[in-house]
């Protein structure tokens, strides 16, 4: 009911009861008249002002309504309340506008802190997933989307399954529901062809509107290879060093126990003990280089390095070598260019190059290495061999550290399997590329590519 109903209201009340007093106190019909239209008068008089006070009072009423409306919306809290009377209106309005204030403060804040969530999940680098009680998705970050391979940002309530098809993930977070406790699990998924390792932590979610479950995937991959690298490593190492070791003890044991009295043999076991520890020295000494390379220690400043006087001095370190081996060593053309880079880490490129050439050669053999300028700004140096090639099916893995692909032959020439990933660092290092051509019983080629100073 509206102030203007009631106050219609009000004067029908006060004009019937200002009739009703006057017949019953029984005046004279002149005097009825006159007392019956003072009131009259008095009444519509109180009427229009109670209908001015009413509109007033009415239209301050709808302000505070307007104002209380409006404060649900964030923008409408913005919006001041002007009541400066000090009635119960006045002081109600200012209540209004008090509240107002702190609900502003709060809805600000809660802004902010959403802001700064999202920005923050938006950032991470791991990827992380929050979905309904029916594996619903109800959010993912960029870093998910990125590891699953799928264009973010997806539809609100899409299903996990029509995002990632490997089913351990909706597994792991259905337990997380199933047991409302965190889980953790390593998981390997298959995503777009390849299969990537996550370290995967999920935990339930309790909200008014239904529970629910996040997933925080920490992408594992990367370390993951560089520990089987690791393994790998120390393993091919250990078995490496084995061999020379357990041959330099039984021979010592052998000369401790009395063969020192066999003049005709020990000199024999000492020399065999010498070459093992030469091929633990070099070992020793690959394994350091490759250390320096992979850390990017040692490598000096940069220096002009001429290509020719490189190839000169390659080809005199691996020429006795070669004269025992029976190999001929040719070299074919090689341009005037330079290099930018470490003239010690280029020679020894093409030495260990050189020497596989001869290694693994036949008698009568020949090793070629010529040189020249590209046009596309690059030198070009290749390294033939007339030897025994390389299977197709080893070709990919030859630059890996201790990969042999006769391993009897390699550590009877003396090889520690470790040349080729040499010269693959210190090509990478200087800006270039190695690559191989082989035909198994015809030869290999070695091309190597290095940028040419200007």
């Amino acid at each position: 009911m509206t102030f203007r109903s009631l106050i219609f209201r009000k004067f029908i009340l006060i004009t019937f009861l200002l009739t009703a007093v006057t017949l019953a106190l029984g005046y004279a019909e002149p005097t009825r008249r006159q007392f019956f239209e003072a009131a009259l008068a008095a009444a519509l008089l109180t009427l229009l002002v109670a209908f001015v006070i009413s509109r007033a009072l009415s239209r301050r009423i709808a302000r505070l309504r307007a104002f209380a409306e409006d404060g649900v919306d964030p923008q409408g809290l913005e919006t001041p309340l002007e009541e400066n009377s000090d009635d119960e209106l006045g002081l109600l309005a200012r209540s209004l506008a008090g509240m107002a204030a702190r609900l502003g403060g709060l809805v600000q804040r809660a802004h902010l802190e959403s802001a700064q969530r999202e920005a923050i999940l938006a950032t991470m680098v791991e990827g992380v997933l929050a979905v309904d009680e029916k594996l619903r998705i109800t959010f993912l970050n960029g870093s998910f989307a990125r590891a699953v391979g799928i264009q973010a940002p997806i539809a609100h309530r899409t299903p996990l399954a029509e995002v990632v098809r490997d089913p351990a993930l909706r597994e792991l977070l259905g337990e997380a529901l199933r047991q409302a406790e965190p889980q953790e699990r390593r998981l390997a998924l298959v995503l777009a062809g390849e299969e990537r390792i996550f370290e995967a932590q999920t935990a339930p979610l309790a909200s008014p509107s239904g529970r629910g479950a996040i997933a925080v995937l920490y992408d594992i991959t990367h370390l993951e290879r560089l520990e089987r690298v690791r393994r790998d490593f120390v393993a091919n190492v250990s078995h490496e060093l084995r061999t020379p070791l357990t041959a330099i003890r039984g021979y010592a044991e052998t000369l401790l126990e009395g063969g020192l009295e066999d003049a005709e043999n020990s000199r024999h076991f000492v020399e065999i003990i010498k070459a093992h520890a030469i091929r633990l020295g070099n070992i020793t000494s690959d394994l350091l280089t490759l250390s320096e390379l992979e850390s990017g220690r040692n490598g000096g400043q940069p220096e002009r390095v001429s290509i020719e006087a490189a190839v000169d001095s390659s080809l005199r370190t691996v020429s006795s070598a070669a004269r025992l081996a029976g190999v001929r060593l040719v070299r074919g053309g090689v341009g005037e260019a330079d290099v930018l880079g470490n003239r010690t880490h280029l020679e020894q490129v093409l030495v260990n190059l050189l020497d596989n050439g001869v290694k693994f050669n036949r008698p009568d053999g020949e090793v070629r290495i010529e040189a020249c300028s590209a046009p596309n700004g690059y030198v070009t140096i290749v390294v033939e061999d007339s030897g025994i090639g390389i299977p197709s099916e080893h070709l990919a893995r030859i630059f890996e550290r201790f990969y042999r692909v006769d391993k009897a032959r390699s550590r009877e020439a003396g090889g520690t399997g470790l040349g080729l990933s040499i010269v693959k660092h210190i090509v990478e290092r200087m800006s270039g590329t190695v690559t191989v051509e082989s035909n198994l019983g015809r030869g290999s080629k070695f091309t190597v590519t290095l940028p040419a100073c200007k």
